[in-house]
């Protein structure tokens, strides 16, 4: 069993910056796929940024550029800095995690899922 919590979430005017971070328990985390998620009032929740085992990554094409995923296996962390922010980046965001191998883009790729942190990004 994993367990995910996000924090690092909050208000910011457009251009700002964010950083979440996602601290799972579980001795295993280095094998772990994890991704991010965020979801948008009245939307379906979708894929922003994945990072497996390897330290190999993929993001949506609306936050190429601007966001970076990266792992601290360490410290059993996965954080998501986020610059030059847009109102639309407005969401929750949401941690998961995977123990099998797969592609990350997809929510039903994932087993362990957080409760979410708040990003709301003012015009």
């Amino acid at each position: 069993q994993v367990q995910l919590v996000e924090s690092g979430g909050g208000l910011v005017q457009a251009g700002g910056s964010l950083r979440l971070a996602c601290a799972a328990s579980g001795r295993t985390f280095s094998w772990y796929v994890m991704g991010w998620f965020r979801q948008a009032p009245g939307k379906e929740r979708e894929f922003v940024a994945v990072i497996r085992w390897s330290g190999g990554s993929t993001y949506v094409d609306s936050v190429k550029g601007r966001f970076t995923i990266s792992r601290d296996n360490a410290k059993n962390t996965v954080y998501l800095q986020m610059n030059s922010l847009k109102p639309e980046d407005t969401a929750v965001y949401y941690c998961a995690a995977s123990g099998r191998v797969v592609t990350g883009w997809a929510k039903n790729d994932y087993d362990y899922w957080g409760q979410g942190t708040q990003v709301t990004v003012s015009s």
